[in-house]
């Protein structure tokens, strides 16, 4: 690998992310070789919102697609100026459900000069994990909260809820009442946490970025001071509660929440803290990293499949034992 600029862009339910980054060598430990590391150069956010048109509508609305569409030139004027190399452009939630996808790809195409492609959920969350897995290691579970669905990792195991902030905001509003609790159960129904309990939680996406500015008051988006930031869940309470006892307009004003963020933020922190008590973990830390960095690395090699043992039927295993004591009285 190269130090050469290379960028992905994410198109997701409720933001559109653009990551332009380098592979860099670093200085590895006493005795060992330096190793490659991915460092962020330059991210932007838009936020888009097209999982609004998707729960409303089934489908990305004409006005939508416009908005989408001025971003991606956007994007690709910055990619441009940096002469940085569009690596991958992928799609998520709201695209995987919506109606007319084949317009939304040609229009992202014609801005951005590079086609776009939907992934499933569970590829979204291995590449979520992979991107964090490269910076904090192995043995972790990693969450990834976005506008339109929900995806969890071990790197064993992978799997996608179809739930998250924005989704939540239509159907509940900016507060979740009474109805949540049930809403919660009838989720939890089907998934299963089997391999996932008490291990590190790493939180990546919107809602986790945003509830930790809001936790260091921090104005600007810096991803030095944010990367591996630890909370507890008494930490989460104090800021859902601190956001939830504000106006709509002061809420907006708090850093990281501009731009629409503000109006699905509490559903965020309340889906947030449900899935750490499914992992029984009182703390968690906060990760900047997220499927943009993970389309960046070289695929890994599948795991070599296990030979599966030979089942022997009872009858035959003792004929077997019978033949081989014979042949050992005749020896």
């Amino acid at each position: 690998m190269d130090n050469k600029l290379q960028a992905t862009i994410d198109i997701g339910s409720m933001s559109c992310i653009m990551l332009i980054a380098a592979f860099e060598s670093t200085q590895g430990e006493e005795g060992q070789d330096p190793r490659q590391v991915l460092v962020p150069k330059l991210q932007k956010v838009k936020i888009c919102k097209l999982g609004e048109d998707i729960y409303e509508h089934g489908r990305i609305s004409e006005k939508k697609i416009e908005e989408l569409v001025a971003v991606m030139t956007s994007f690709r004027m910055d990619l441009h100026a940096l002469g940085a190399d569009i690596k991958a452009v992928a799609m998520t939630e709201a695209m995987r459900r919506a109606e007319n996808q084949d317009e939304v790809i040609d229009a992202v195409e014609k801005a951005l000069w590079f086609r776009p492609r939907i992934i499933s959920g569970e590829e979204e969350g291995k590449l979520t994990y992979r991107s964090v897995k490269e910076w904090h290691g192995e043995g972790i579970v990693t969450i990834d909260i976005g506008g339109g669905s929900t995806e969890l990792s071990n790197g064993e195991t992978t799997f996608s809820i179809p739930v998250g902030a924005l989704k939540m905001f239509k159907a509940m509003g900016p507060i979740p009442g009474p109805e949540y609790k049930k809403f919660v159960k009838e989720t939890f129904k089907e998934v299963s946490f089997k391999g996932m309990t008490k291990k590190p939680v790493y939180l990546i996406g919107g809602t986790g970025t945003a509830l930790a500015m809001v936790f260091l008051n921090k104005q600007q988006f810096d991803y030095k001071a944010i990367e591996g930031l630890e909370m507890s869940i008494a930490d989460l309470d104090a800021v859902t509660t601190r956001i939830s006892n504000l106006s709509k307009e002061l809420r907006a004003m708090l850093p990281g929440l501009e731009n629409g963020r503000s109006d699905v933020i509490i559903c965020g922190l309340f889906w947030l803290k449900s899935l750490l008590e499914k992992l029984r973990v009182e703390t968690f830390r906060i990760s900047t990293a997220g499927i943009r960095f993970g389309l960046l690395y070289p695929p890994e090699p599948e795991p070599e499949a296990k030979p599966k043992a030979k089942k022997i039927p009872p009858w035959l295993k003792k004929k077997e034992e019978e033949n081989s004591a014979e042949e050992s009285e005749g020896a």
